[in-house]
């Protein structure tokens, strides 16, 4: 809140700029951006556990410098942003790019899920338990003064590739009654001896063409090292997790590995609007793929 009314403060002192604002938000994105020093190729993930070949029209920043994305220029609690291992850019993009998006890649260390259920779980009805237990959420929020939130529905319905022990789903989620584009979250899960690595992109819902469009690319970018492979489990020395495949996709609508872009487009605007004037708080509380939703919460 500090850093929001620091930022306010400054935007209400600078309207000499309201009349250059396209070139000076401009000025204001390269600068950001050219702070940070992207990679490319094999990135090592979890201390060797895993490899990411970071998938043509990518660029991977590492997880000091995610971490000062998500918490530091998105606004995000340091909870949220502790599992990261780095970040998946489109080529043209970054951070405070007027069309943003990115896949957050994490590693949660759950021990081994079963699959056997997969080919069992009705996904309709696992949706349906999930947009009931999204209204139970959503009444609480709106009691303690935050925006409704609903599950619209599957943006893709969730496939699990058995052979290759991949899952993978996108959400379709509306953010209170102000927002003119409902949100994408886009999940990928890959199973591995101990644990699931986890790849999540949010984006507007009109960007699901060229997010979907990514993954078969995303999917085959990363890889559990020998060892580690979901075919290495030894039940005799190896844990198993409390959920399998129908929980995965069941986890609460706003985990903590999604919340980060929801609250992106937000801040993005916000660091911008401070150099570039009143326009760009016409644009943030104008609903242009901004989010309603308060940039102190977790899930």
């Amino acid at each position: 809140m500090k850093t929001y009314l620091l930022m306010m403060s400054c935007l209400l002192a600078v309207p000499a700029l309201v009349s250059a604002q396209t070139d000076t938000e401009k000025a204001v994105i390269d600068s950001i951006n050219r702070t940070f020093t992207y990679q490319t190729g094999v990135i090592a993930l979890n201390n060797g556990m895993a490899k990411l070949t970071v998938p043509r029209g990518f660029k991977f920043l590492d997880a000091d410098q995610s971490r000062r994305v998500l918490i530091d220029l998105w606004g995000n609690p340091a909870d949220v942003a502790s599992s990261t291992q780095g970040m998946l850019f489109p080529e043209q993009g970054g951070p405070v790019a007027d069309q943003s998006w990115a896949f957050n890649v994490t590693y949660d260390e759950m021990g081994y899920v079963k699959d056997e259920d997969a080919d069992e779980i009705d996904y309709e009805d696992l949706l349906k338990d999930m947009q009931e237990g999204t209204e139970d959420e959503s009444a609480e929020r709106v009691k303690n003064g935050y925006p409704a939130i609903a599950l619209v529905g599957w943006a893709s319905p969730p496939f699990y590739d058995k052979e290759h022990k991949v899952l993978h789903w996108a959400k379709e989620i509306k953010f209170g009654d102000s927002a003119t584009v409902n949100t994408l979250n886009y999940d990928v899960r890959i199973l591995g001896r101990k644990g699931v690595i986890s790849l999540n992109a949010i984006a507007g819902m009109n960007e699901l063409t060229a997010v979907k469009q990514q993954i078969p690319g995303v999917i085959g970018s990363v890889a559990f090292e020998s060892g580690n492979q979901y075919t290495d489990f030894d039940p005799k020395l190896d844990e198993v997790a409390a959920v399998g495949i129908g929980g995965l996709v069941a986890g609460k609508v706003l985990a903590k590995v999604g919340v980060f872009a929801l609250i992106a487009k937000f801040w993005k605007l916000i660091l911008i609007g401070v150099a570039g004037g009143l326009s760009a708080l016409r644009k943030l509380f104008g609903g242009k793929k901004v989010a309603d939703e308060p940039a102190g919460e977790a899930s």
